[in-house]
C-alpha cells in the first residue's frame, strides 16, 4: 500500500506539470460555451463509505432538472457540443488527478459511485468499499462502452442497475480481493491501450477472468455479450423501479 500511495502522488504530480496548460485551454474552452464553471463537483462515496468531491471537467449543460439522472447515455441531449468529444477521450477525468494528491482517490481502484447507488449495495458489493477508489480498472476498460449499451434507454438508470452495475461490481470485487502494485501497473497501461484498441485489450482481460472464473464471465464475454438484466452479487433479486425510487426521493 505504501508502494502505492508514492506511485499515485509522483505520477500524480507529473501529470499535472505536464497537462497543465491543455488543461486550462480546455477548462477555457468549455467555459466559453455557456459561461458556466467548468469544473463539476459530485458527490461520491469512497473508501470507508466517507463522502467526497470528485472533481471533473464538465461535459453536460447545467439544467434545472426535477428527476436524477446518474446514468448518461451516449445520446444524452444534456452532453454539450465539447463534452461529447472530453467523455469520448477520458479528458473530463484529469480533474482526479487533484482527488489523488489529496488522498481521496487512487490511479486504480473501484470506481467511486454516487451516495445513492452506494445506498443499493448489498453486503456483499461493500466489499468495493474496502479499497480506495480509482480513475481506471479492469471494469472501467470492460464498460467503457457504457453509455453507447444505454443510449436508447427510456430509464438509464434502471438500465444501469440491471445491466452494467452487477458485472462491474462483481469485476470490482475480483480487484478488491486480488489486487497487487503489478496488477495496477497493468491495468494503467491496458487503460492507455484501450484508448487505441479496446477490443484487443477486452480480450486479453477476458481471457484474465475467464481463468479466474468461467462459469461466471462466460456470459459476459460470449461473442455477442448481449446483456441481460441481473441481480448485483450477493442477491438473488433484481433491482427494480421502487429500489431506485427509495433511494432518489428520500
Amino acid at each position: 500500500m505504501i508502494l502505492k500511495n508514492i506511485f499515485d502522488y509522483l505520477l500524480a504530480f507529473l501529470l499535472i506539470v505536464i497537462l497543465f496548460i491543455p488543461t486550462i485551454i480546455i477548462l477555457i474552452i468549455v467555459y466559453k460555451e455557456d459561461f458556466k464553471n467548468p469544473i463539476y463537483f459530485s458527490k461520491r462515496v469512497k473508501k470507508n463509505n466517507k463522502i467526497f468531491s470528485l472533481l471533473k471537467i464538465r461535459s453536460m449543460k447545467i439544467l434545472n432538472q426535477k428527476n436524477v439522472v446518474t446514468s448518461t447515455s451516449y445520446n444524452d441531449p444534456r452532453i454539450s457540443k465539447i463534452g461529447s468529444i472530453i467523455r469520448r477521450y477520458k479528458i473530463d477525468e484529469i480533474p482526479q488527478l487533484i482527488n489523488i494528491i489529496n488522498n481521496e482517490m487512487s490511479f486504480v481502484g473501484p470506481r467511486p459511485n454516487v451516495v445513492e447507488e452506494v445506498k443499493l449495495y448489498t453486503n456483499h458489493e461493500k466489499i468495493l468499499l474496502n479499497d480506495k477508489t480509482g480513475i481506471t480498472d479492469y471494469a472501467s476498460i470492460i464498460f467503457r462502452d457504457e453509455s453507447e449499451i444505454i443510449k436508447n434507454s427510456s430509464n438509464p438508470n434502471l438500465d444501469y442497475n440491471l445491466l452494467i452495475r452487477p458485472w462491474k461490481s462483481l469485476i470490482g470485487i475480483y480487484y478488491v480481493e486480488n489486487r497487487s502494485f503489478f496488477m495496477d501497473i497493468e491495468i494503467l497501461f491496458l487503460t492507455l491501450f484501450s484508448l487505441f484498441d479496446r477490443v484487443l485489450v477486452t480480450r486479453y482481460i477476458s481471457k484474465k477472468l475467464l481463468k479466474y472464473d468461467f462459469e461466471t464471465y462466460s456470459k459476459l464475454f460470449a461473442p455477442t455479450r448481449e446483456l441481460k438484466p441481473l441481480p448485483p452479487p450477493g442477491s438473488n433479486k433484481l433491482v427494480s423501479q421502487s429500489d431506485l425510487d427509495s433511494v432518489y426521493n428520500n
